[in-house]
């Protein structure tokens, strides 16, 4: 089944591990029609030798969906892309740019960014099996590698293959002696970059990643590369997303209101309950959603506190809803927690 959905990333959701799943992709397709949404990160050893469907099932309004894939064997690249554009996913990213020892330890993420060649490999390998565009996530650079000469070796050399997109994060990633959280938050970022990628590689493709939390700073970012991606700040702060379609598509249509998210959601829970998933499993992915608004402590701490429980149901969620119209006027004025 092959994809038929266009894909435009002048904005699109990163892949996070353990936060940007099928239920949290759901959710924020509540928000947002036309952001490419991303997968977590799934390795070609569980796609190859685990529960396909565990790792690749997705709801049909998840689309434009893009699959990223950590690995560094061309073969099982290849195989594992053929089954994303089996399973209808409209593209395939391969991450080089997670630093966790894990990944390092199976030559998978930012340690890619030292084998220019052999990450080409991976792509043209990938690209020869499949239709559907494929693409690269990466950093600036990793450790003592030249910065710049070096992210340009990195670029030039895959895009040799016919590769045309290229998702930048713009930090430096040090495999040694930073934690992955703090190589998300420590290294500076350094748009200047990725601007300058962008105007040495004009043909390609340069979305650019980190410490994003605005549109209006997506907007100005849109002014010198082809796309933003946003990560935890969607998470954190996901009616962000609400005003994507309008401000960065143009898209004519009145915003979505936090009621008509949550109504839909709601439906969403009720019938995946009813499927047997935990509420907690669903509902972890809005806390943030009525986030600086009066009631919002409450809200989460409702269904932080009750939703993991045993036979939880959308009961949670009439009752963390209500606080936000119930709230004392005290409460009110205590935004700064909210």
């Amino acid at each position: 089944m092959t994809s038929s959905h266009s894909l435009d990333r002048r904005f699109t959701l990163a892949p996070m591990m353990e936060w940007s799943t099928s239920d949290c992709r759901t959710f924020w397709r509540l928000l947002t029609k036309k952001a490419v949404l991303y997968t977590e990160m799934v390795t070609t050893g569980a796609l190859l030798h685990g529960d396909k469907s565990r790792f690749l099932d997705y709801n049909a309004c998840e689309h434009p969906l893009a699959l990223q894939l950590g690995g560094s064997d061309p073969i099982a690249l290849a195989e594992c892309a053929r089954i994303a554009e089996d399973w209808g996913y409209d593209e395939v990213n391969l991450n080089c740019g997670c630093p966790s020892d894990r990944v390092q330890n199976g030559m998978i993420g930012a340690c890619l960014m030292a084998e220019p060649e052999l990450v080409a490999d991976c792509i043209a390998s990938m690209q020869n099996a499949v239709k559907i565009p494929v693409t690269v996530k990466h950093r600036i650079g990793i450790d003592d590698m030249e910065d710049y000469e070096g992210l340009v070796k990195f670029v030039g050399t895959i895009a040799e293959t016919g590769c045309h997109t290229f998702i930048v994060h713009a930090r430096k990633a040090w495999l040694k002696g930073l934690s992955p959280k703090e190589n998300r938050e420590i290294p500076p970022l350094q748009y200047d970059k990725v601007y300058q990628l962008k105007q040495d590689f004009p043909h390609l493709n340069i979305i650019i990643n980190g410490g994003i939390t605005t549109l209006a700073q997506s907007k100005n970012l849109l002014e010198h590369v082809d796309g933003v991606m946003i990560g935890r700040e969607a998470y954190s702060n996901p009616y962000l997303l609400a005003q994507v379609d309008q401000q960065i598509y143009g898209v004519d249509r009145p915003v979505v209101s936090r009621g008509e998210v949550m109504q839909k959601f709601i439906q969403y829970c009720d019938e995946e309950l009813a499927n047997g998933t935990r509420l907690n499993h669903l509902t972890r992915h809005i806390l943030g959603l009525y986030q600086g608004l009066p009631g919002a402590r409450q809200f989460r701490r409702i269904i932080s506190e009750q939703a993991h429980k045993p036979n939880a149901g959308i009961e949670v969620l009439e009752r963390a809803l209500a606080v936000l119209n119930e709230v004392p006027l005290a409460d009110n004025l205590e935004t700064g927690n909210a």
